[in-house]
């Protein structure tokens, strides 16, 4: 069992959440350190973190999202890290099985932690977001974020992995134009991924892909069931894995 009370680190990576950010960095008093890496913040942000005495501001420009949490990782004194985007919230219930979870005999290397996704004020039940999970807590000595996936990146993991039973609050979708610049800049990341591997941007999966997407998501993942913010999330998404295949083939293009 472990001697002494483990420590954990709250990593946060933002630009231009001023519409967040006050609230998140309120409700995560609980962890012994906080770290808000910025990628140089245009509106309020940065002078919201930098009124909170607990909070530690550090700038570097954005490259890609892999490499900014990679480099949070570095700056985090302590082994046990939570990593939370400005627009997740904490229960109570989630904080304290963090505390305890880190502090347990045997604890496993990394944790997913489930979230609700919240369209505006409401909750998305379906759309598939309704069994979304991620890595959110974990050992960083065990962990690393794949440098070869630039946009949802994907935690190497060494040794056991587990659930947490609590779930994350998501909001995500604050507005629909808020949401669709969300989904273009992870289609742009993505396509800049599939460059890098050398993917072909056929023209059959630009239009085939996308209308799969909205299709799977709203019928086979019951996005019909969410109404019309179903409709909206499955276009969305769908529009994102549109732009994947628009900007792969301008890029291969202009290689020619």
């Amino acid at each position: 069992m472990n001697s002494e009370k483990q420590k954990l680190s709250v990593l946060i990576i933002t630009l231009n959440e001023e519409q967040h950010i006050k609230s998140l960095l309120e409700d995560i008093d609980f962890a012994d350190e906080i770290i808000v890496v910025d990628s140089f913040s245009t509106d309020k942000t940065v002078n919201i973190v930098e009124s909170f005495k607990n909070a530690k501001l550090i700038q570097n420009s954005f490259t890609d999202y892999t490499s900014q949490r990679n480099f949070a990782l570095d700056q985090a004194k302590n082994q046990w890290v939570l990593f939370i985007d400005a627009d997740e919230r904490l229960t109570s219930e989630l904080k304290s099985e963090i505390v305890t979870t880190i502090n347990a005999e045997n604890t496993a290397s990394a944790y997913f932690i489930y979230r609700i996704f919240m369209f505006k004020n409401s909750r998305l039940n379906f759309s598939g977001w309704q069994t979304d999970k991620i890595f959110r807590l974990f050992n960083k000595s065990k962990c690393r974020y794949n440098e070869e996936r630039t946009v949802h990146e994907k935690l190497i993991v060494e040794g056991p992995i587990s659930t947490l039973k609590n779930k994350i609050i998501h909001f995500s979708y604050s507005s629909y134009e808020d949401y669709k610049s969300k989904m273009y800049n992870y289609g742009i990341l993505k396509a800049n991924e599939k460059l890098a591997k050398a993917i072909k941007p056929y023209f059959l999966l630009q239009l085939l892909h996308p209308l799969y997407t909205f299709l799977y998501q709203f019928i086979i993942r019951f996005g019909f069931l969410d109404g019309g913010k179903g409709v909206t999330i499955c276009y969305l998404n769908a529009y994102s894995v549109f732009i994947r295949y628009k900007e792969l083939r301008r890029l291969t293009s202009s290689r020619i």
